[in-house]
């Protein structure tokens, strides 16, 4: 990233190099030689925030248990919540350049938690960010990071490879495990557009389905919309070196390399390839098929399902929506974890946390998101894997879902005796803290039954997503269903609620660490 922070000198050669870069674009700049150092105008080895360095230092340094009184200072003193998100990112880039599981989990979080605390009232409002930011902290130190930096300045390329576009140059570093060259090219792209930018690093990312490698990059970019694009650089290059990471430690088979055999081959056949996108809506009943045919397919053709739709001119939201409703199905219809498959915080028959259908229907709701932020290539290729990942997660990760009865079952339904919205609301919350995951999603069911405002209901289960843990997936998939709930048609939609009503009800129980603090520390 370029530095916010800087000498009168150095920002007008900045300025000079910017225009020439937007004007020749980024391989014709390199070759020239104007290429910038990212992160730091001094030569120096460490990363730089400008005015936010002292705030990303406290985010670091502090030990866990005095930082949330450190942080509620600064609230309190007029600092904004979307500067701490702001630190916080930059402080866990710097620290973990996205090769720490927890590390890229709480990354990911930043931004949801930070949209979920715009639904909060005023005296509420800090509570997601902080538990979150708690998280982050706490994981630097137990990492024994505080002084480390994964993330350093980088030097961009000279030049490129000719006869190469910028993504395929990325996507060729990354094949060879090459983090130095991948590092450097990336930094070469990052010289012109945010969007371009990000194009150029799908390219590698489209190379596997993997669940992190998917929605890293999107939560970045998601991201990049609270704290700004000039940031695109130091968020999105943490998925540069996942993606470099992940070719060293895979074991490379057919399986797990086929997205990289047919999604060329999908693309080819239909000759997407420079093709406008088309704008065509259907009607309920075309997106009712198409999902219920990804869900059901093998992955490769559930991936050229997508592909035919793109070729016959539907909307990429529509198909999306398709892709998003099959993932949803997972969380409808998982039978929960089994003995094998418990661990701390995940007993078993739970569905939070890394289940199948909250992964699935992350990942769904970053490649659809992805699609919707990328140039008609991506589009394309985000679809196509999109409906690839769903069927491949139904048939790989484990389980009869194709016979599992989805949720909510008749039994449920046909124990509530209540009709009001208010009465309903409260058996619900009563579901949720007993853990009642089938009547949670029954009385979500019923309610959507009586046309009834959804409001309350994302208001209660936000409660809990803020409360709970949620083995560190409860900020993403509030805002998943968030998400999908609102682009989802109405004859569809109350599905999303449903199967957040389960996941809230399966992770309560499980208070999240720092939260109480918090609490008592804003009087909320």
């Amino acid at each position: 990233m370029l530095i916010p922070h800087r000498t009168r000198r150095g920002f007008l050669a900045d300025v000079g190099r910017g225009a020439l870069v937007a004007t020749l674009g980024s391989g014709m700049a390199a070759d020239m030689g104007f290429a910038a150092r990212f992160g730091s105008e001094d030569g120096g080895d460490r990363l730089a925030f400008g005015p936010l360095d002292p705030l990303v230092a406290l985010m670091q340094e502090t030990p866990s248990d005095r930082l949330l009184p450190a942080l509620v200072d600064r609230l309190q003193g007029g600092t904004p919540i979307r500067d701490l998100v702001a630190a916080a990112a930059f402080a866990n880039a710097r620290t973990f350049g996205g090769e720490d599981y927890i590390g890229y989990h709480t990354m990911m979080a930043l931004a949801p938690a930070y949209q979920m605390s715009r639904e909060l009232p005023e005296g509420r409002r800090a509570l997601p960010v902080l538990k979150v930011l708690y998280r982050n902290t706490s994981r630097i130190h137990d990492s024994g990071k505080t002084e480390l930096q994964t993330l350093r300045p980088v030097e961009p390329l000279c030049c490129l490879p000719e006869g190469r576009s910028g993504g395929e140059a990325l996507r060729d570093a990354v094949r060879t495990k090459d983090m130095e060259g991948a590092e450097a090219t990336f930094a070469t792209l990052a010289q012109g557009s945010a969007d371009q930018a990000f194009n150029d690093l799908l390219y590698a990312v489209q190379d596997n389905t993997e669940v992190h490698r998917t929605v890293l990059p999107y939560r970045a970019w998601d991201l990049l919309g609270i704290i700004g694009q000039e940031q695109a650089h130091t968020l999105l290059r943490q998925s540069v070196r996942y993606c470099v990471v992940s070719e060293r430690e895979w074991q490379h088979t057919e399986e797990t390399d086929r997205p990289r055999v047919i999604l060329p081959r999908l693309m080819d056949q239909y000759t997407l390839e420079g093709r406008p996108i088309g704008d065509r809506q259907p009607d309920d009943a075309w997106v009712d098929h198409l999902s219920r045919t990804i869900f059901e397919a093998t992955p490769e053709a559930a991936a050229e399902a997508a592909a035919a739709a793109i070729a016959e001119g539907m909307a990429p939201g529509a198909i999306g929506e398709a892709i998003a409703l099959a993932a949803n199905q997972l969380v409808l219809r998982d039978a929960g974890r089994t003995e094998r498959e418990v661990q701390p915080g995940k007993p078993l028959g739970s569905v939070h946390g890394d289940s199948i259908g909250v992964h699935a229907c992350d990942s769904a709701n970053a490649w659809r998101n992805m699609a919707a932020a990328s140039n008609p290539r991506n589009t394309c290729a985000c679809l196509i894997l999109g409906a690839y990942q769903v069927a491949l997660d139904r048939v790989n990760r484990g389980g009869d879902f194709l016979a599992w009865e989805p949720y909510p079952r008749p039994e449920e339904l046909g124990s509530i005796r209540s009709a009001d919205q208010g009465s309903l609301l409260g058996e619900l919350d009563a579901a949720v803290r007993g853990n009642e995951q089938a009547l949670a999603a029954a009385l979500v069911h019923r309610l959507g039954e009586t046309s009834a405002d959804p409001e309350p209901i994302f208001n209660l289960l936000l409660g809990y997503a803020v409360s709970e843990d949620g083995a560190l997936h409860a900020e993403k998939y509030y805002r998943t269903t968030r998400e999908e709930f609102a682009s989802t048609r109405p004859a569809f939609r109350w599905r999303q609620l449903v199967a957040l009503a389960r996941v809230t009800a399966s992770e309560f129980g499980r208070p999240a660490p720092g939260y109480a603090e918090a609490c008592e520390l804003i009087d909320a």
